[in-house]
């Protein structure tokens, strides 16, 4: 018999005579009911065993975290909680679990310090079953966008000669061995015989490899891993982490504003329609967790409210220089209540800063553009005050930046002139410059931080938590 998710068995239109399921054992009481889960759904089904007809061998065997076979009959539910249940005519252990030493028992409320130190198993539990649902249905949102709006996906290099962001902190790829490196005349290692004769890293966009699609497709997107040998432990950073880029022909920085709220609003509308279940129990456990916060430390809006602000609310669009003059004059900043305290026009903007005029003064997400050109990057468009360029980033409350973009640098001399006043040197980034060269045309595009986006989405706190297996320093387990 094939066997039904426990999804379809408790969204079932009638009860059914005979049914099979399978799944894994979340509790077992009084040798009699089973909360059976197959990860399909957020709830469980109970499966409620004939225990005197049942041998003493297989009860004992049913215990949290084993994997099991039911079949039976789907009924209604004599007890609260379940419109049905079923009725276990045949109980087969697929799969035993020692319960004294699965380290996930609900009962025992695991840390999330001691989940993310079994993070194989940690999906099992209703929280991490909830984000990874949730994470999924976001994926699917972002590439069902982009293929209704007629983007073409462009799956862009992990090894890269190129360093996109000119941040310098990228892990490098290589073959040649550590003991007897070859080395130049001059001491340096001989990159010539690497495999690839060149120095290669992991990429950390795929933005420039883009760009030249857009210039012949019009607009592309790009989803996938990047990497960043940053040596953070903060609760926002990972080293290995999944992003979004689309890129396109001919729209300038407006335009650009406009794709990305637009793009924005729709995943979390399609997010939010699919895994209300898993939304509401994230929005639950989010409120838990916050008790215990010292009342300042706690979100003024739940985790639903939250998404709304976001879809409900037109984006107020701010220059930099305008941000400055409020951050400058606000209480936080002049009663030095900020870490950082804005004092003149040119400083980067912190997370606290942009939380403030998400939360407090515009009270609506906000796009601010037009940054000063010495703390952006150089494919950024200049402005004709030559000195801000065309940049824009999402803010959105909780979170601070969610998305950063720009209108790209289309004139051949001034992108030159950028790379040598930065120590680029054009001979890395030729074909890069041949898009300047033949056909350029103004175009734009943005990066967006997918495990940033889940974070927001979900309500959790730690971007740790919302990949399956995070890989952070000193960590590469699994």
């Amino acid at each position: 018999m094939k066997s039904i998710k426990v999804k379809d068995l408790l969204n079932s239109n009638e009860t059914l005579k005979e049914v099979n399921a399978k799944g894994w054992v979340r509790a077992f009481r009084n040798n009699q009911f089973i909360a059976l889960n197959d990860g399909s759904t957020l709830h469980n089904i109970q499966c409620v065993v004939d225990f005197e007809n049942t041998s003493e061998e297989t009860l004992k065997r049913i215990t949290t975290g084993a994997a099991i076979s039911v079949t039976g009959e789907l009924v209604e539910s004599k007890g609260a909680g379940q419109k049905y249940e079923i009725q276990v005519s045949k109980l087969e252990i697929l799969g035993d679990c020692d319960a004294e030493k699965f380290p996930i028992q609900p009962k025992n409320k695991p840390s999330l310090d001691f989940l993310r130190e079994n993070a194989h198993l940690r999906v099992r539990t209703n929280m991490f079953g909830a984000i990874m649902r949730v994470r999924s249905v976001l994926s699917f949102a972002v590439h069902n966008y982009f293929q209704e709006k007629g983007f073409v996906y462009v799956n862009t290099p992990i090894i890269t000669g190129s360093d996109a962001e000119g941040a310098g902190e990228m892990f490098k790829v290589t073959a040649l061995p550590f003991d007897g490196t070859p080395r130049t005349e001059d001491g340096k290692v001989n990159y010539k015989e690497d495999f690839f004769g060149k120095e290669t890293n992991l990429t950390v966009s795929g933005q420039l490899e883009a760009e030249t699609y857009a210039m012949a497709l019009g607009q592309v997107y790009t989803f996938g891993p990047t990497f960043r040998a940053e040596n953070s432990n903060t609760s926002r950073h990972l080293a290995e982490f999944w992003m979004i880029e689309p890129e396109v022909a001919f729209n300038d920085l407006n335009d650009n504003m406009d794709l990305a709220e637009d793009f924005i609003q729709y995943v979390i509308r399609y997010t939010m329609d699919k895994c209300q279940d898993d939304l509401k129990f994230l929005e639950g456990r989010l409120l838990y967790e916050e008790k215990s916060k010292p009342q300042a430390e706690r979100s003024e809006m739940a985790l639903l409210e939250k998404l709304n602000f976001v879809l409900e609310n037109n984006f107020k669009r701010v220059s930099y220089t305008e941000a400055i003059d409020i951050l400058r004059e606000c209480t936080p900043n002049k009663k030095k209540k900020f870490n950082y305290i804005i004092n003149e026009w040119g400083a980067d903007l912190q997370s606290e800063h942009e939380r403030y005029l998400v939360e407090k003064h515009f009270k609506c997400p906000v796009i601010l553009f037009d940054y000063p050109a010495n703390i952006k990057a150089f494919y950024m468009r200049l402005n004709e005050d030559g000195k801000t360029v065309r940049a824009m980033d999402i803010l959105f409350p909780g979170i601070g930046e969610i998305v950063g973009g720009s209108q790209r640098e289309e004139r051949y001399d001034v992108l030159v002139e950028k790379m040598k006043v930065l120590g680029i040197e054009e001979e890395e980034l030729w074909w890069y410059l041949d898009t300047r060269r033949f056909g350029s045309a103004v175009h734009s595009g943005f990066g967006l931080g997918f495990e940033r986006l889940v974070l927001f989405v979900t309500g959790m706190t730690n971007i740790r938590d919302v990949i399956p297996f995070p890989r952070t320093p000193q960590n590469a387990e699994f």
